[in-house]
């Protein structure tokens, strides 16, 4: 009780109105100092809900419609010069056309009747074989040559990796003696310092 009794009587009272001033002006400058966070943010200007708006659709031209699954051209309604796109594609249609009716065969009257205009079978098998020859030449000649590639490359890298190993020790090697060098420095030193606190 006693030991309460003194610190009562060791607070002052200019102590407890300092704390109190600092509180009230800690609480006055945070809660009205700042009058930004008490206003409400500004608004745009009020415009009638009648007002004309910008419209994006309207700065480009739309199609018309032109028939087919879309009921729209194929076109892009900016190009210029819709007649050649629309020629271009003819002379595309016309030519898948003609390959359609150009191809081989569709029966096996047909198949007969062109094997008998053309080459022999045997003519046929010698081509093949010499297709299949060419073929399995060329991808001989692509393997050798991938080799020798990756042969070349496995012996840039090692060459590179020795370069590599060598510079780093020596590296190594120069940092080491620069530390050793650095310490027998700091050793030094510190000797010196130590004979001129002696004296």
């Amino acid at each position: 009780m006693k030991k309460a009794m003194n610190w009562l009587k060791n607070i002052r009272p200019l102590k407890v109105l300092t704390v109190f001033l600092a509180g009230i002006f800690l609480f006055l400058t945070q809660a009205c100092g700042a009058p930004g966070i008490a206003t409400p943010p500004p608004q745009p200007d009020a415009q009638s809900p009648y007002s004309k708006r910008y419209d994006p659709t309207k700065d480009y031209p739309l199609s018309s419609p032109a028939g087919g699954i879309n009921n729209f051209s194929d076109v892009d309604p900016r190009a210029k010069d819709e007649k050649a796109v629309n020629d271009r594609g003819d002379a595309m249609a016309k030519n898948a056309q003609r390959n359609i009716e150009q191809k081989g065969a569709d029966s096996p009257e047909q198949y007969g009747e062109n094997y008998k205009q053309g080459t022999s079978l045997g003519g046929r098998v010698k081509n093949l074989g010499e297709d299949i020859g060419s073929s399995a030449e060329e991808v001989r000649k692509g393997l050798v040559k991938g080799t020798q590639r990756g042969i070349e490359n496995i012996k840039g890298n090692t060459q590179n990796a020795a370069e590599d190993v060598t510079k780093n020790v020596q590296r190594g090697a120069e940092d080491a003696g620069k530390n050793v060098q650095r310490g027998a420095e700091d050793a030094g030193n510190a000797v010196k310092r130590t004979v001129k606190d002696v004296d």
